[in-house]
């Protein structure tokens, strides 16, 4: 009989570990969904940690095959480093993608006042990857505070070579932990023409989307350093001014009754439009050129339900001015003939 190489058992132990491993590996996932039941944190954990099991077990098959094979101890030790070193860059990358995947998941189910920003998921996944990255390096036996050192020495001239980006990286920052916007709020900065709602803060920018459905990329400095104007910070209830003038013929306290119980009324037929505070009518701003000039004050549920309720609340006051038999009077120009 032909003799059998000295491979063949190493090799054979290191297939049965990882079959073995891989049936580990697939009643873990059963029972880790029995147990904790099918929730979209639970499916995001298991689907970043799928593939990399994967290696795990073929990473345990190969240690198995190592300690069965006579290989010099020098040759042994590089192996298991580079095997090491490969489960942590594996793990540190698993543990990047679910924490970010989790991070955005959690924010939007508890409403968390950072939001769902791109900086924040960049931030968690980088912070994991330096750790990760370091301690790779560590088990490689390379040592990292020379390297920590050229990397400071580097990132000073860096840091002066890119100032701008910088600026806008740490006024993102600045952003999140200020928390002055975030995702999903209505929002009007003092720079021209830009007003809309957050879609996302950057590292670099922060992107706002228009009621036009424009969307405008601000850069993070420009952000930080304007007036904001967030409508959706606190209470998103907004309180919303009509004017109406009418002749000066008529009774000003039958128009404000009439102001108010048209308001009322409207309450469950315009969407947006709010009973409570309830609505006011005032004589305000008061004696016009031409009219009496009252105001009609109400509250609407969020400041982009202004325009609807605005159109809305103006023709139901309009038909029911002229069905009291109110005049809203114009101006009149008067032209005088000169005999030539």
């Amino acid at each position: 009989m032909r003799r059998m190489s000295p491979l063949f058992w190493p090799a054979a132990v290191s297939v049965s570990v990882v079959l073995a491993a891989l049936v580990f590996r697939h009643a873990l996932f059963v029972g880790f969904r029995r147990w904790t039941g099918h929730t979209e944190d639970n499916s995001l954990f298991l689907q970043a940690v799928r593939v990399p099991s994967i290696l795990w077990c073929v990473v345990f098959g190969l240690f198995a095959m190592l300690e069965m094979t006579e290989v010099p101890p020098r040759l042994a030790l590089q192996v298991q480093r580079v095997l090491v070193a490969a489960v942590i860059m594996s793990v540190t990358i698993t543990v990047a993608g679910a924490l970010s995947s989790l991070v955005a998941a959690a924010s939007e189910r508890h409403a968390i006042g950072v939001g769902v920003t791109g900086l924040a998921r960049t931030s968690v996944r980088m912070t994991v990857m330096i750790v990760g990255t370091l301690v790779m390096l560590s088990s490689l036996g390379i040592a990292i505070t020379p390297l920590l050192t050229a990397l400071g020495i580097g990132g000073l001239a860096v840091a002066l070579a890119l100032q701008d980006t910088l600026s806008n990286l740490f006024a993102g920052m600045h952003l999140l932990a200020d928390r002055p916007i975030r995702v999903g709020d209505y929002v009007r900065l003092s720079l021209e023409h830009v007003e809309g709602y957050v879609v996302d803060v950057g590292w670099r920018s922060t992107r706002i989307r228009m009621l036009q459905n424009n969307v405008v990329i601000v850069p993070n400095s420009k952000v930080a350093q304007s007036l904001i104007t967030n409508y959706d910070l606190g209470e998103t209830r907004v309180a919303l001014s009509i004017g109406v003038g009418v002749s000066y013929e008529a009774d000003p306290d039958h128009v404000e009754r009439v102001l108010v119980d048209e308001a009322t009324r409207a309450v469950g037929h315009i969407e947006g439009l709010l009973g409570d505070p309830p609505a006011t009518a005032r004589l305000i701003p008061g004696f016009g050129a031409y009219s009496l000039d009252f105001t009609l004050a109400c509250w609407i549920a969020r400041f982009t339900d202004q325009f609807a309720v605005q159109h809305e609340l103006r023709k139901r006051v309009l038909k029911r001015l002229r069905a009291e038999g109110v005049e809203i009077p114009f101006p009149t120009a008067v032209h005088l003939a000169r005999d030539c």
